[in-house]
């Protein structure tokens, strides 16, 4: 039975856009539930200014106060060597830099160019790999872009190489405001993998218009076995008005337990963690299993 590798990003990509402060308490209870299903890689938080993302202030101490389980990554994310430097005082094991296949969209993110950002992270990941660290690198809008439109899948291909070139292990390729489609998702994953391995290849979409899951089964025809994803469907993106969120992870180990395919993470544990999340959050259920199963829990 084929294996498919689920990064849980809730913690950290779904929380981080919430307009309400969150306990730290709350979050590190998240984390230390989720690790109790069979995930193996959770998002445990950013090391970023909090003046611009200040829902992942505190992850230091988050990363300190979990229970690190046994067999289980808790990847940060680290823009610069700064926040690199506060990830190794918090005990990380394994970070993450983030870029875009958008000239646009990465002046506005993070204000410079996208061989600007590539020149920066290379001093983060040698330093990391230096000092043990697993590197993971992500590319933003590979679909589309808020200022731009549809982005060459070209381009995606060649920041991807360029993350893997300074040593990342993998590079999760991001729908940032979720307008893929399934057969423009399987084309730019092929392109991708004529440059990079498909194995070496995540995907990490948002269900802005709710294709998220149809685009997730299209690329798996491709051989890209590791997919992000984000418990209740938590997170959205500041640059996609009415974006919804990242694909819940509960809709994604419906349809990949349908498949045959082997996830090892327990279904049910994770939609009552998305039930309880959501209730802490006192925002709706972003997973439409995860609801079904909830209302088929107490009928």
């Amino acid at each position: 039975m084929a294996f498919i590798r689920i990064v849980e990003v809730g913690p950290r990509d779904g929380l981080q856009n919430e307009s309400r402060a969150i306990a730290l308490d709350t979050k590190v209870e998240l984390i230390d539930r989720l690790a109790a299903t069979g995930l193996k890689s959770i998002e445990a938080g950013a090391f970023v200014s909090p003046k611009w993302v200040p829902q992942m202030a505190g992850s230091g101490e988050v990363l300190t106060r979990i229970r690190k389980a046994p067999g289980v990554a808790y990847p940060v994310l680290v823009p610069n060597e700064k926040g690199l430097e506060a990830a190794l005082a918090a005990g990380a094991q394994e970070i993450a830099v983030f870029g875009a296949a958008s000239e646009s969209f990465s002046r506005r993110n993070i204000n410079c160019s996208i061989a600007e950002s590539l020149d920066r992270f290379r001093p983060v990941a040698e330093q990391a790999l230096a000092a043990g660290l697993k590197v993971r690198g992500y590319v933003s809008c590979v679909l589309g872009c808020p200022y731009e439109g549809e982005i060459d899948a070209g381009k995606v291909a060649e920041v991807a190489a360029a993350l893997v070139s300074m040593g990342c292990y993998e590079v999760s390729l991001g729908d940032t405001i979720g307008v893929g489609t399934p057969a423009r998702a399987k084309r730019m994953a092929q392109r991708v993998a004529q440059d990079v391995s498909a194995d070496r290849l995540a995907l990490h979409f948002h269900d802005t218009y709710g294709q998220a899951v149809a685009n997730i089964l299209a690329c798996l025809e491709t051989g890209v076995a590791v997919i992000d994803t984000s418990v209740a469907g938590l997170g959205g993106c500041p640059y996609a008005k009415g974006a919804s969120g990242n694909v819940a992870t509960e809709d994604v180990l419906y349809l990949l337990n349908g498949l045959g395919l082997e996830t090892g993470v327990d279904l049910d544990k994770v939609a009552r963690i998305g039930g309880w999340i959501s209730d802490q959050l006192e925002r709706p259920n972003g997973s439409k299993v995860g609801r079904a199963l909830l209302a088929k829990a107490v009928a």
